[in-house]
């Protein structure tokens, strides 16, 4: 028998308080760099979407030619570094110069363009990994003479991937775009894209519906392309999400050619439906972002 020992309990209590615990996006945004505007650009404005293959650099070639064509001075990104198609829809083939340690967009329909197809050519591959990715699309950010530009379209690759994520990260984004044709795994795809964007801070100025019909040249008689269930995952997802649709583009076997030839529709024939729903978006994104 143990004699002479006493044995006290002691209970060790913390209070935890979750009241004042910062939002998880502040956690998550901690140590992150701070934004940095690019030198003389007003705006900078998202074209993105979820999904590959539903027309989403015909929109930001036609918005940003739209904003010329409205006065603005306007300038485009093509931040797809793997799959550049500025080049060719704009018509723009020359080498690109350097001035002052920068290099010098080139021009054309009023429109500054930068892309990495300018600087590798149109057939060399880009087989890089994500660091080198990302290296270079800050260069084709921060080492450009942008200066002035009322606002600048950025030509986003589709996904939810790491440009999406580095460009929200290190620019002061004014908004974002998102493109999807009325097709239930398109749409899909589009929502993950709006959860992206608003998970990091960036505006949705709201969704453009592209390819959803045909309007035949003669009569003028329009034909649903997707079915009735597509469409109504469309709305839903416009409803669900409190986004405005801001334009309804149908398709048009021309803008196909408009393409290949870097002709954007809105020069070739501005008085066409397609070319008057991207001026009206234009016109409706410079009054939301007073550009």
């Amino acid at each position: 028998m143990i004699r002479n020992v006493s044995a006290h309990l002691y209970i060790l209590t913390h209070t935890r308080s979750y009241s004042n615990s910062p939002p998880v996006m502040q956690r998550m945004q901690r140590g992150l760099p701070t934004k940095k505007p690019i030198q003389g650009v007003a705006n900078i404005l998202l074209v993105a979407s979820g999904k590959g293959g539903v027309g989403k650099s015909t929109v930001a070639v036609n918005l940003a030619t739209a904003f010329s064509r409205l006065g603005r001075r306007a300038g485009l990104l093509d931040a797809d570094l793997f799959g550049p198609s500025v080049p060719r829809m704009m018509n723009l083939h020359a080498q690109v110069e350097t001035r002052n340690g920068l290099l010098v967009p080139l021009t054309n329909y009023g429109v500054k363009c930068m892309s990495m197809g300018f600087l590798i050519g149109d057939t060399a591959p880009v087989v890089w990994r994500g660091l080198m990715v990302m290296k270079a699309l800050e260069q084709l950010i921060r080492q450009v003479h942008w200066a002035p530009l009322d606002i600048l379209v950025v030509d986003m690759p589709p996904g939810t991937g790491d440009t999406q994520l580095s460009l929200s990260q290190l620019l002061p984004v004014a908004g974002a775009i998102i493109v999807s044709t009325p097709q239930d795994v398109a749409v899909a795809d589009a929502r993950k894209g709006v959860e992206m964007f608003r998970k990091v801070g960036i505006p949705i100025i709201g969704i453009i519906k592209n390819k959803s019909r045909f309007e035949c040249p003669k009569c003028r008689e329009c034909t649903t392309i997707y079915s009735t269930g597509p469409a109504r995952s469309f709305e839903q997802l416009l409803t669900e999400q409190q986004i405005s649709l801001l334009a309804d583009i149908p398709i048009d076997p021309a803008i196909s050619t408009d393409g290949d030839t870097g002709t954007p529709v809105v020069v070739r024939d501005p008085t066409s439906v397609a070319a008057q729903e991207y001026l009206c978006t234009a016109q409706t994104i410079i009054e939301r972002l007073n550009v």
